[in-house]
């Protein structure tokens, strides 16, 4: 377990990406552009009528946005790590083992949180739309918009900051969470992004920060239901 944790988390497997000066302003401005615009619409999308056909327009949009300014920042790499000595493969397998293990130290966080009154009802609030809408359509677009953060947050923001991307990405995935005024997804958002940015750091890509990110979001979009 710890030479796993230490693989996928910690061990820096050697790359060359450096960006010109120019390109690395770009990819600076285009940054600091998207993630306001695309905490505004997240923002809007959690205030909407669970079930609605605003909401899953709403989710759409977020998830363009994420996208579109990952691709308009400059190159974006997959990432590899070291599987023995100066072998390199790109992780695959053990991004979702590292997203199941988040989602098993979730799930006995949320037996926690359903005791607690004031912490349970933020979630609830998240929940309704999984109970009002039609879950195989919100998977859909849980599966696209993990994708579409990842890109951007550990793609596009994480190679335009010059110093801790890791602490400054999850920073910023934290604000832009926040603007949906639930503080629960708030907390999740602080470690996912920071596992997520540890998984970038090391990998030099964001195949792994997608990978664990979409198996965490799926697995607790079905299993967070049958807690609360």
């Amino acid at each position: 377990m710890r030479s796993f944790i230490r693989r996928s988390l910690w061990d820096v497997v050697p790359r060359d990406q450096r960006d010109t000066p120019e390109a690395f302003r770009r990819r600076q401005m285009v940054a600091a552009a998207v993630v306001v615009v695309g905490a505004v619409v997240l923002g809007w999308s959690l205030r909407l009528e669970p079930g609605g056909n605003l909401f899953y327009v709403a989710a759409v949009v977020l998830a363009g946005v994420w996208a579109a300014g990952a691709f308009l920042s400059g190159r974006l790499h997959l990432g590899r790590m070291a599987r023995g000595g100066e072998v390199f493969v790109r992780p695959i397998v053990a991004p979702i083992l590292l997203g199941l293990l988040m989602v098993g130290v979730f799930v006995l966080g949320a037996l926690v949180v359903r005791e607690i009154d004031p912490l349970a009802s933020y979630v609830s609030s998240v929940l309704a739309y999984a109970d009002e809408g039609s879950l195989p359509l919100l998977a859909v677009i849980t599966f696209f918009n993990g994708i579409a953060e990842e890109l951007f947050f550990r793609g596009a923001m994480y190679a335009a900051i010059p110093r801790h991307p890791v602490l400054w990405t999850t920073l910023a995935y934290v604000v832009a969470t926040l603007a949906t005024g639930n503080v629960m997804l708030g907390f999740a958002a602080i470690l996912l992004g920071a596992v997520c940015g540890l998984e970038r750091r090391a990998s030099g890509g964001i195949l792994a920060p997608i990978l664990t990110h979409i198996t965490w979001s799926l697995s607790m979009l079905f299993l967070l239901p049958l807690i609360f």
